[in-house]
């Protein structure tokens, strides 16, 4: 019996190894898997390559997105900042391959490699408008040098991110 449902034509995507937009964001590299152009802006994906010994944002939350982050290599410690002692955490997480971080809209949250080798993370945004963020952080960065709070913030605050202090987290 033959099905009176259309069948779709939409088109997959493959993102061999070597493919994507690939950038520097200061010390960290980002290939953007899907930007969402191909998913209606539902999701976003990304690969974040962070260094040794590399600090992360500043803590900050998002009014508009959830994160995902998938670490593949390396450690990765997140942070979830104290609002009432800057600089300080309520609680630390170090995630290791396979392990998965779930990061909803209003959690307070940062990240860092303080390891001595290198981390990866594969990392998702829903809505993926936030993928365009790194983008811009791109353009505002230089490649290799430490990120300034203030570019980095200046870049998060188009995106409906708020701070939480300004203090990056490294060994904590």
């Amino acid at each position: 019996m033959a099905s009176s449902i259309p069948i779709p034509d939409e088109r997959v995507n493959f993102v061999p190894i070597q493919a994507g937009e690939t950038f520097k964001l200061g010390p960290m590299t980002c290939r953007i898997l899907e930007d969402g152009s191909r998913t209606d802006h539902r999701l976003g994906v990304a690969e974040l390559i962070m260094p040794p010994r590399t600090p992360g944002p500043p803590p900050h939350w998002h009014e508009m997105h959830d994160e995902t982050f998938y670490i593949t290599q390396g450690l990765v410690r997140f942070h979830v900042p104290d609002p009432s002692r800057p600089g300080h955490d309520k609680e630390v997480i170090d995630a290791r391959p396979g392990d998965y971080m779930v990061v909803p809209i209003r959690a307070p949250h940062t990240f860092s490699n303080p390891s001595d080798e290198e981390a990866r993370i594969f990392f998702t945004s829903t809505p993926s408008f936030y993928i365009n963020y790194f983008k811009l952080l791109s353009q505002l960065s230089r490649p290799d040098e430490p990120l300034p709070a203030e570019v980095t913030m200046q870049a998060m605050s188009m995106y409906a991110t708020i701070q939480v202090d300004k203090v990056p987290r490294r060994n904590a």
